[in-house]
């Protein structure tokens, strides 16, 4: 059986190993921005009468809903505020597995127009490629056409000319469509891209996952992390969901859906970091000298501050000092 952590979702802590993760958040966030405008030419193209499929329509809708979302939360990067951050991060990774599905779709569709002979093409959004692409309706598939005249002796007024087409040597098929040079490149340049798409979800994820901690390591009484003894941390340990009923951040509609963004991978969330590295990019809040600090003292303060630690020892100033 495969060791656990390969199954984890992966933590980085840097972007790129040179740029934090707030900054590559702020620069993925703004290439999805980019992405998205396409959304809105599409519609713009379909006002000036071009012909749009079903499909094609609804991907410039989605498109465009997901340009504006994208473009409202992008401010709260900066901000860090832990929600808008959360659901930015799963709209991005929901976003991925939808662009997905609509590059698959259509690259089949592309390549299945590309091997049908004219007029066959049955799969949809076949009709709009072939349009807009600006292919042809040939009658016959050749791939050259000479011209020579009849009869062979010479032309003489009056007489016709024959057009004679030479089949072309590889037969309209799938494969063939697939297999050729530019399909190969392209194929592999998005499965290139692809990948790097994934690093992106990844980044994303890690960065609301350090807002989200950050926020409840500044706001929640206790972060669970540890136990009230030895101040240990424990793989198993589950921090305080801030999206609990009851709490300030879980009521209405953004409680219900912060319960249910963090449901997916608790421990992911919620759980706890051997090194602590996730303290990082807090602003200062936290310096070595308090993450070293000795065991036991924090449990200390807390009971100092609320009046429960050990009584104070009384000074005898009746005592008289030594002459």
């Amino acid at each position: 059986m495969a060791p656990s952590h390969i199954w984890e979702i992966p933590r980085p802590r840097t972007f790129l190993q040179q740029m934090s993760l707030r900054t590559g958040a702020e620069i993925i966030t703004y290439l999805q921005i980019i992405n998205k405008v396409s959304g809105i030419y599409g519609l713009v193209a379909l006002l000036t009468g071009a012909h749009i499929d079903g499909w094609q329509l609804s991907m410039y809708l989605y498109s465009t809903a997901a340009l504006v979302a994208t473009i409202f939360l992008y401010k709260h990067i900066r901000l860090q505020s832990p929600f808008e951050t959360l659901l930015l991060a799963h709209l991005y990774a929901i976003d991925s597995v939808i662009n997905a599905l609509y590059t698959a779709f259509f690259g089949i569709a592309w390549f299945y127009t590309l091997a049908a002979q004219p007029g066959e093409s049955t799969v949809p959004g076949a009709h709009g490629i072939s349009e807009n692409a600006g292919f042809t309706s040939p009658t016959y598939n050749v791939s050259k056409v000479d011209v020579v005249a009849e009869p062979t002796d010479g032309l003489k007024p009056g007489q016709n000319a024959i057009a004679v087409g030479h089949g072309a040597d590889a037969g309209a098929g799938l494969g063939n469509a697939v297999f050729q040079s530019g399909s190969i490149m392209s194929i592999s340049l998005i499965a290139g891209f692809w990948a790097l798409r994934v690093y992106f979800v990844f980044i994303m994820l890690a960065f609301a996952r350090q807002c989200l901690r950050q926020h409840i390591a500044a706001n929640a009484s206790s972060a669970a992390w540890y136990t009230s003894n030895n101040m240990q941390t424990s793989a198993t340990d589950l921090a305080e969901n801030p999206f609990n009923e009851g709490k300030e951040d879980g009521n209405g509609w953004k409680g219900k859906l912060g319960r249910a963004m963090l449901s997916g991978a608790p421990k992911y969330w919620l759980g706890s970091d051997e090194d602590g590295e996730w303290m990082r990019g807090v602003g200062g809040k936290f310096k070595k000298s308090q993450l070293e600090q000795p065991i036991g003292f924090n449990e200390r303060e807390r009971r100092r501050r609320s009046g429960t630690g050990p009584p104070v020892p009384q000074l005898n100033l009746a005592q008289e000092l030594p002459r």
